[in-house]
């Protein structure tokens, strides 16, 4: 019955290595609010949410570059998940942006607030 014993032909596959998605995808929200907190003392209430919205796609652009350099396709796909949430987070809070919000942002104005 030697014939039936595969465990000398056939490799065991090793594990693969574990993906802590979860676990860094907590950590980069919690880098943002905590940027968020530093910024509020920077920029004007108005601004707050642009400001916001413009550090989370940054994250999420920096987050892809990573996933670019990465070379082993488990972490590769995990990476460009992280920004892809990233970016989707950034969309739904712009929507609560007002436009003048913006314009305030970005506009250089003489007169005082």
């Amino acid at each position: 019955m030697a014939f039936l014993d595969r465990s000398q032909i056939v490799e065991t596959p090793s594990r693969p290595p574990v993906a802590r998605g979860k676990e860094l995808f907590a950590g980069i929200l919690i880098v943002a609010l905590v940027a968020t907190v530093g910024i509020r003392n920077v920029v004007p209430a108005d601004a707050l949410a642009p400001a916001i919205v413009t550090l989370l796609f940054a994250v999420a652009a920096l987050t892809a570059g990573f996933a670019l350099l990465c070379r082993h396709d488990r972490f590769r796909i995990m990476w460009f998940d992280l920004a892809g949430s990233l970016t989707f987070i950034g969309v739904v809070l712009s929507i609560l942006i007002e436009p003048d919000q913006m314009v305030r942002l970005f506009a250089l104005s003489d007169q005082p607030e």
